[in-house]
């Protein structure tokens, strides 16, 4: 679910007054965070409305999407445990998604034939339909948000977003957009 953002963000003068009543204010931090903030949002709103217009959440296409060899192209079943594990959320959310994706026929249950105590989570034929209807859209919306930037805008935010979140550089980003060796 999208935050509560402000519209209009404040003004810098705005974050420079509130640092003469707290000087241990950062306020180009504040701004750069702010901005942040609302540029996710709106990731996020555009995503969801899409979604929206294909009878879809972000966390059903998610969940779908652990089910989904993307290498391959094919389903590949998944414990719900394990779907927990990859989305970063609780059991009790994967069971809430993984009940209305199966009721809608997206997904089904089944016995582990290993071991009939493990349950797991199967892509349906139709489940693999829409994600095949779904995705080039979803991409195509993705594209155009980024469009705006260069492909040097793109891999510099990449970078930059990472380090916020403290985690390193995508190697397979840096590594595809290098020249090679001896070649100017």
């Amino acid at each position: 679910m999208p935050m509560l953002m402000l519209k209009d963000l404040p003004r810098y003068e705005c974050l420079l007054e509130v640092v003469r009543r707290h000087p241990d204010l950062d306020p180009s931090a504040c701004e750069a965070y702010l901005n942040l903030l609302r540029a996710g949002d709106e990731a996020y709103r555009r995503s969801e409305s899409f979604f929206n217009e294909h009878n879809m959440s972000p966390g059903r296409f998610t969940l779908m999407m652990l089910l989904y060899d993307k290498i391959e192209g094919h389903p590949i079943p998944q414990t719900p445990a394990d779907l927990a594990d990859m989305a970063g959320v609780t059991r009790a959310t994967i069971t809430g998604l993984v009940d209305t994706l199966e009721r809608d026929g997206l997904v089904t249950r089944e016995h582990d034939s290993g071991d009939r105590r493990m349950m797991l989570i199967h892509l349906t034929p139709k489940g693999h339909s829409t994600l095949q209807d779904v995705l080039p859209g979803h991409f195509k919306q993705m594209a155009a948000q980024m469009a705006p930037l260069s492909e040097h805008e793109r891999r510099t935010l990449v970078r930059l977003l990472n380090k916020i979140a403290g985690e390193p550089a995508a190697p397979h980003i840096e590594a595809r957009h290098q020249s090679p060796v001896g070649s100017s």
